[in-house]
């Protein structure tokens, strides 16, 4: 009896050093894999769909007679950022898509591909060919409101409503470098979390450590999309004339990639465009701040005729 209660003690203490070392090695992992576990709870179902000979990965959520939603991430970013988000809309009667973009998440990553915001642009389009969506409502974060814009733009009869998270697709004065997006030591890490947060978080050095691994597998991926970007000719700022369709811009206040002075200058741009602000958030809003910003796109949403013009802020 005894020596049957020391081989299970044993055994346990063995797993439990296993599970440490690996969420010591590779803490990133470890929490994909419950948010994933998570979502999945949620009711988030996964997919995979081939578009123009590249698996572009994908997950579904909400009643299936619910009306359309697009979710697009930005840039270095995955479906998971939206786990706030995706079950409250499916709650509120959506069916929710979001795919991962080329080359980001699990989707496929081609090496002859410069993931410019063109390229992402004809995956999404391509995407919802294949889901069937004639004319769902589309939200974009950060280059993926850029790319939902350019949609709205290019197949205005594609999009019903639009909605834009801290976007980028304009010009801007930058004050930051780049190689913060594809950190190369923890100090790296921690300029890029002054960036996008806030009140930036003080990692820990060996989570640190593995964003700085990961970024060395899969950042040369951000690093051509924002070449794709600096070049400049894919900028929004001449074209926004031809965006017709309601428009919703949420951005964080304390947004210091992208300043919220850009927001007021879409908002200029888009006479139509409603700009509510969240105060006490930075660019990761929809992550930060999901109550707010979910409430704002709801109520835009569903409005009758749609909300237009104005600005109202939001606290935390």
């Amino acid at each position: 009896m005894l020596r049957t209660f020391g081989r299970i003690v044993g055994g346990l203490v063995l797993v439990m050093l296993v599970l440490g070392a690996v969420f010591y090695l590779r803490p990133l992992w470890v929490s994909d894999q419950l948010l994933r576990f998570k979502m999945w709870r949620q009711g988030v179902k996964n997919g995979y769909v081939t578009l123009e000979g590249h698996r572009i990965h994908y997950v579904e959520a909400g009643p299936a007679n619910g009306k359309p939603l697009l979710l697009i991430h930005g840039l270095g970013s995955r479906i998971e950022d939206w786990a706030e988000l995706i079950p409250r809309f499916a709650g509120a009667g959506y069916h929710v898509y979001a795919p991962d973009l080329l080359g980001y998440g699990r989707s496929e990553q081609p090496r002859d591909s410069d993931y410019s915001i063109g390229v992402e642009e004809q995956v999404v389009v391509q995407y919802m060919d294949a889901m069937q969506l004639r004319q769902p409502d589309v939200l974009g974060w950060s280059m993926g409101g850029w790319i939902a814009m350019r949609i709205a733009v290019d197949h205005p009869l594609r999009v019903r409503r639009l909605g834009v998270y801290d976007t980028a697709g304009l010009y801007f004065p930058v004050d930051f470098s780049f190689d913060s997006f594809t950190p190369k030591s923890v100090d790296q890490v921690a300029d890029l979390l002054r960036v996008l947060e806030p009140v930036p978080a003080k990692l820990p050095d060996f989570v640190s450590r593995d964003v700085v691994r990961k970024a060395a597998s899969s950042g040369w991926v951000t690093e051509r999309s924002i070449h794709a970007m600096t070049i400049g000719r894919e900028l929004m700022d001449f074209r926004l004339d031809g965006l017709k369709q309601p428009t919703l811009i949420v951005w964080g206040k304390q947004d210091h990639l992208i300043p919220l002075e850009t927001g007021v200058r879409l908002q200029q741009l888009v006479p139509q465009a409603r700009l509510e602000v969240v105060d006490g958030c930075g660019h990761l809003a929809p992550r930060e701040c999901p109550v707010p910003v979910f409430e704002a796109t709801k109520e835009f949403l569903a409005s009758e005729p749609a909300t237009a013009g104005g600005r109202r802020e939001w606290p935390r």
